[in-house]
């Protein structure tokens, strides 16, 4: 299956001063995305770069993304729309040097590897998207009913822990 949203680019095209580019999804590809992620419409994505050559063919990916999504709201299941603006770095390896690290530093760069001197750009700006989407949206103004919120008007708990067998001591009680 071809990629839904692809935009190879070569490294060796990638000056070393590094360079600047922008990639649009057509209409079909955002609703191939939409279909991919599962959300009822997308649309508008864009996604602009600052690529940096680094060493043994790293390059440090900046990238400022924009869409305009359209969700199911998990209160109400209504749809609605909603605008993403992210931003994110990473840096991009070569896959026969990539090695995934088993202890996961939250404040690292991100890696992602790449294979046959290509990144493809296009893959790279669905894959943040599906990271910045809600993974249980909200319609403004909707909240949950009260009678499936948790009661934040509810007595304060009791300060007396009650022992393991009281309740089974209280029922004794009544039968006789």
């Amino acid at each position: 299956m071809d990629a839904e949203f692809s935009r190879p680019l070569a490294v060796g095209r990638i000056p070393a001063r590094g360079m600047e580019t922008v990639v649009e999804a057509s209409d079909e590809e955002c609703r191939r995305l939409a279909r991919r992620f599962g959300i009822p419409g997308l649309r508008d994505l864009s996604c602009r770069y600052r690529l940096a050559p680094g060493q043994d063919g790293e390059v440090l990916a900046e990238g400022w993304l924009t869409a305009h999504v359209t969700q199911e709201c998990v209160v109400s299941l209504e749809p609605f729309e909603d605008v993403l603006a992210e931003s994110f770095t990473v840096r991009c390896i070569p896959a026969e040097r990539f090695r995934e690290d088993d202890e996961i530093d939250p404040f690292s760069i991100d890696e992602i590897p790449y294979d046959r001197d290509s990144i493809d750009l296009g893959e790279l700006a669905a894959e943040e998207l599906s990271l910045a989407l809600d993974p249980y949206p909200h319609k403004p103004g909707c909240a949950i009913p009260a009678e499936f919120a948790g009661n934040e008007e509810a007595e304060p708990e009791e300060t007396v822990r009650r022992q393991p067998f009281s309740a089974l001591a209280e029922l004794k009680k009544k039968q006789n």
